[in-house]
């Protein structure tokens, strides 16, 4: 299916519209209906406006590529020179980087249009985009449910029709499970396959930066954009390859597995959704076997763990001197800087610093870090074996739909637990898409995701065509040039 992306170039090319028409309509229509979804917490129209004169210009040498003049949004954990990138915390209250993330350097030379900051949940920790310090962000399909998260913003103003795409980061699921909750596609690639150099840190092995975007086309040609070899990430990887190119549709002989691990405990709905996508491919020649994945059960675990332990790492260096929030009414720096963390780090986001600084502490820094590191060896072994025998994972997103707004407060395990379908696959540094699959009797998304070997973005993306060109994604509100 053509997604928004290619059709949206061809009309810049002939001239139809122009890009700086293009990002006032999405302009336009974010100011008419952020207020209901919270997607944005800040644009810069004349910015954008600016990128958008100058790809027009670009366009008119019959230079520029695939995404220029095209509008998206950023999440607020994505460095950008001289805009305030808050990730949604007290905290970092006012913080404007002096520099671009690896992934906005790429996108200004092929001179897409940055909108502004997507919503997220604080230092991406959370799964509803409700521990955002500028609120909640609401679901497009329907309001009184979450948009997941932690990219939440990102799929919201997708899924709104408020940009054409977004940059998201996902560390156990922050792209994929907004992504199913709000009907959009969401791309996690492999480890290492995209910079993350000026993604502000949550969970340093396991973040990566990916696209959510309104069809599988859309993802395809921004991760082209965004991935490649960084110098200044030693975790980049020269290895990726390009995926616009192979979205054939051709699943023919495809060998795809069906883990039954993923399937165990999973709402009825959602179950039923998915596995009516087994028949799809086995209709198109796609072979398909049920495969077994034991350690699966042990990843949860071990990636909160690992999770907390390297946030309370990375999230040391907060402290009220540098920059962001500082607290008032001190006696000596320690006190400032107990005060400074206290009220400026949300209730979530002290839960997992304490966590991690709890296992990573004298005397449990063995019983706890030390086996999780030893569990997520063993997980990411037996799933890379998997991948001899099978081309592609198939399964769910997350277990349930959408979450009722304030659910996850009350709910904090359940919540953590919900997380078991997408956490594996940063374990073992796999990439992995989620699409729509379908919805709920309630009419809210099922998502399904499709899970590769290292750097196989190409084949899953495709996969996840084949199955997008019988059920197309809806793309019917917002901007609808």
């Amino acid at each position: 299916m053509p997604g928004k992306i290619k059709k949206y170039s061809e009309m810049l090319r002939s001239k139809s519209i122009s890009s700086v028409e293009l990002t006032t309509a999405y302009l336009d229509e974010i100011e008419r209906s952020n207020g209901k979804y919270n997607a944005f917490v800040s644009v810069d129209g004349d910015r954008a406006l600016e990128y958008a004169k100058k790809a027009d210009e670009l366009i008119a040498r019959g230079e520029g590529g695939a995404l220029t003049g095209i509008p998206y949004g950023v999440k607020a954990n994505i460095c950008e020179k001289g805009v305030v990138t808050d990730c949604c915390s007290k905290i970092l209250t006012g913080y404007r980087p002096t520099y671009d993330a690896a992934v906005i350097e790429k996108l200004n030379a092929a001179l897409a249009v940055p909108l502004g900051k997507n919503n997220m949940d604080e230092f991406a920790m959370g799964s509803s985009t409700e521990t955002s310090a500028h609120g909640a962000a609401l679901n497009p399909v329907n309001t009184a449910y979450v948009p997941g998260g932690s990219s939440g913003g990102g799929a919201a103003a997708v899924r709104a029709g408020l940009a054409t795409f977004a940059l998201g980061s996902d560390t156990g699921g922050s792209i994929r499970q907004p992504a199913a909750f709000t009907g959009t596609v969401g791309l996690k690639p492999t480890y290492g396959a995209v910079s993350r150099y000026g993604l502000i840190a949550y969970g340093s092995s396991l973040d990566q930066i990916g696209p959510i975007a309104a069809s599988v086309s859309d993802a395809a040609a921004v991760y082209d954009a965004i991935s490649g070899w960084d110098k200044r990430d030693m975790t980049s990887s020269p290895l990726s390859r390009s995926a616009s190119d192979k979205l054939t549709g051709n699943v023919k002989n495809l060998r795809i597995g069906y883990l039954k691990e993923y399937f165990e405990g999973i709402d009825p709905e959602v179950k039923q959704t998915v596995e009516s996508a087994f028949g799809f491919y086995e209709k198109e020649g796609a072979v398909l076997k049920e495969v077994s994945l034991p350690a699966l059960k042990e990843a949860l675990p071990a990636y909160y763990i690992i999770a907390c332990a390297e946030a309370s790492s990375n999230l040391g260096r907060y402290d009220g001197i540098r920059y962001g929030y500082r607290a008032t009414d001190y006696d000596s720096i320690d006190e400032m800087i107990k005060k400074t963390r206290s009220l400026g780090f949300g209730k979530e986001v002290k839960r997992r610093i304490m966590l991690g600084t709890y296992v990573l502490s004298a005397g449990y820094f063995d019983a706890y870090y030390k086996k999780a590191l030893r569990v997520r060896e063993s997980v990411a072994a037996a799933m890379n074996e998997l991948f001899g025998a099978v081309d592609v994972l198939i399964a769910p997103v997350s277990p349930t739909t959408a979450f009722p707004l304030n659910y996850t407060s009350a709910n904090i395990i359940e919540t953590y637990m919900a997380d078991f379908c997408t956490v594996p696959v940063n374990i073992a540094g796999v990439p992995a898409v989620s699409i729509p699959a379908g919805e709920s009797s309630a009419g809210l998304p099922v998502g399904m995701q499709l899970i590769g070997a290292k750097f196989t973005e190409d084949v899953i993306l495709n996969a996840a065509y084949a199955f997008e060109n019988s059920f197309p994604v809806k793309t019917d509100m917002g901007v609808t040039i």
